[in-house]
């Protein structure tokens, strides 16, 4: 028989050692949170502040987006606009410029272009010292922003500003002579420019106001395009007169909202902080681009052909993009609605009138929408800039004289970006042999005969195949 007793006592016995056990336990436990919190007050925080004096958390995430989001507008925006725009025979070749362009100006802007235009040196150029970014270390800021922040950011610019010219030349252009002009445009045109403007040069000096790119890129990026299109010569089927079909109005669309979503982080993380400023920036450049797309399809609508085209209202929403740039940071909502109005016509009137009277050929319209609208879009920003708003005053609220500054760094933006890019293309072309692909290549299509691929499969498929026999 099973003694019960027995078994009862040495179960009780098991109990009370473990409940010792338990409670020896439970007064560790509080033994060593007594000490955590007494030595907490200066221990604890030692490990826990981790953020560099000067820097805010606040600016640096939304300057992280805004970087993501401008990032966003060239490999993926811009190449599907342009991509949709192109005639089916050289969507991948015109998607694979601005493709390549964002390549190639990111390491040009890293290993020089950076030291160029935000360096220490003078009022025309920044020196070499930060050649390879040498002397920059991760816990350097830029106001309330770590510099490799910054670097990236401004990195980002180059790189949509570069890509943008492409649209001027494409089906026609080597892909290397492309290749080889787009790094020496990010060093010797962009990064000067960006200098003189925003790195301390002698246009900042003046008190030129440009927000987030307006002259910087735009009105270059407009006319170094006319120019390398000038020089390249027409397309063979626009000599001829014939009708270029978009390969894609859809992608075109698409791309064209992408623009629009990125173009908050273009304008909106110029201010680089999280602020005021930086939120009413949002909203005008929202509102401008609402403007410029129904101003220009209320022309379509009421001219010509009386057909709202989606061409149109893209073109339109671009165009006040481009003319509220510069403006961005130091306008209040109503010029934002003057200004996105008055570039959608402005964009129309140089796409659909100056470009067929003067008989250029620039492809994407990269000098008018880009570069006429830009030129605008600077004069603009000295009559509407209102001190309210970012403490800049322009014509409308007493300082006449902005307006003036503003023409002055138009007219230099004009003439440098026009002869250095003339000059730099024709240096391309003497690398590469040639600038321009032969009748054969741009009669096929670039996409077959350069690259071997093509953007759509138009092969008949099997089940066709066996449908027509």
């Amino acid at each position: 028989m099973v003694d019960f007793e027995s078994l009862n006592h040495k179960f009780y016995i098991r109990l009370k050692k473990i409940s010792k056990k338990n409670t020896l336990f439970e007064m560790k436990s509080r033994f060593f949170t007594l000490l955590l919190l007494f030595l907490g007050g200066s221990a604890i925080p030692a490990f826990a502040h981790t953020e560099t004096a000067g820097l805010s958390s606040g600016d640096t995430a939304w300057v992280l987006i805004a970087t993501a989001l401008v990032m966003l507008m060239t490999p993926a925006g811009l190449t599907l606009f342009y991509g949709g725009l192109a005639q089916r025979k050289s969507v991948l070749n015109t998607i694979g410029m601005s493709y390549l362009a964002f390549c190639t100006a990111t390491i040009a802007w890293v290993v020089l272009g950076y030291s160029i235009a935000f360096g220490d040196g003078n009022g025309l150029s920044g020196g070499l010292g930060n050649f390879m970014l040498i002397g920059t270390k991760i816990t350097d800021l830029e106001g309330t922003i770590p510099k490799m922040l910054f670097i990236m950011f401004q990195g980002t610019f180059a790189a949509i500003a570069t890509a943008l010219v492409s649209g001027s030349i494409i089906e026609r252009v080597k892909y290397s002579t492309w290749m080889v002009f787009s790094i020496l445009w990010v060093l010797l045109v962009y990064a000067p420019e960006a200098h003189w403007i925003w790195g301390g040069g002698f246009l900042s000096n003046s008190g030129e106001l440009d927000f987030a790119g307006g002259t910087v890129i735009h009105i270059n990026a407009g006319i170094a395009g006319l120019v390398l299109s000038l020089l390249l010569g027409k397309r063979e089927t626009h000599k001829l007169k014939h009708p270029h079909k978009p390969s894609s109005v859809k992608l075109m669309i698409l791309g064209s909202a992408l623009l629009w979503f990125g173009w908050f982080g273009f304008n909106g993380g110029s201010q680089l902080a999280a602020d005021f400023v930086a939120a009413n920036t949002l909203l005008v450049t929202n509102i401008a681009a609402c403007a410029g797309g129904l101003a220009w399809v209320f022309i379509e609508w009421t001219t010509s052909e009386r057909k709202p085209t989606l061409i149109g209202s893209a073109s339109g929403v671009i165009s006040g993009l481009v003319g509220i740039t510069p403006a961005s940071g130091y306008v209040d909502v109503t010029a934002a609605l003057v200004i996105g109005a008055l570039s959608g016509i402005i964009g129309f009137l140089s796409v659909v009138k100056l470009k067929s009277w003067l008989g250029y050929d620039d492809t994407l319209d990269v000098f008018g929408i880009h570069g006429l609208v830009g030129i605008f879009g600077a004069i603009a920003t000295g009559i509407f800039a209102n001190p309210e708003v970012n403490g800049a005053a322009g014509l409308l609220y007493g300082n006449p004289g902005q307006v003036l500054v503003q023409l002055k760094a138009v007219v230099v933006v004009i003439l440098y970006s026009g002869a250095a890019s003339a000059l730099l293309f024709i240096i391309s072309k003497w690398i590469t042999r040639g600038a321009r692909v032969d009748r054969e290549t741009e009669d096929v299509g670039i996409d077959e005969v350069y690259h071997g691929e093509t953007s759509f499969d138009m092969e008949p498929t099997l089940a066709a195949v066996s449908t027509e026999n």
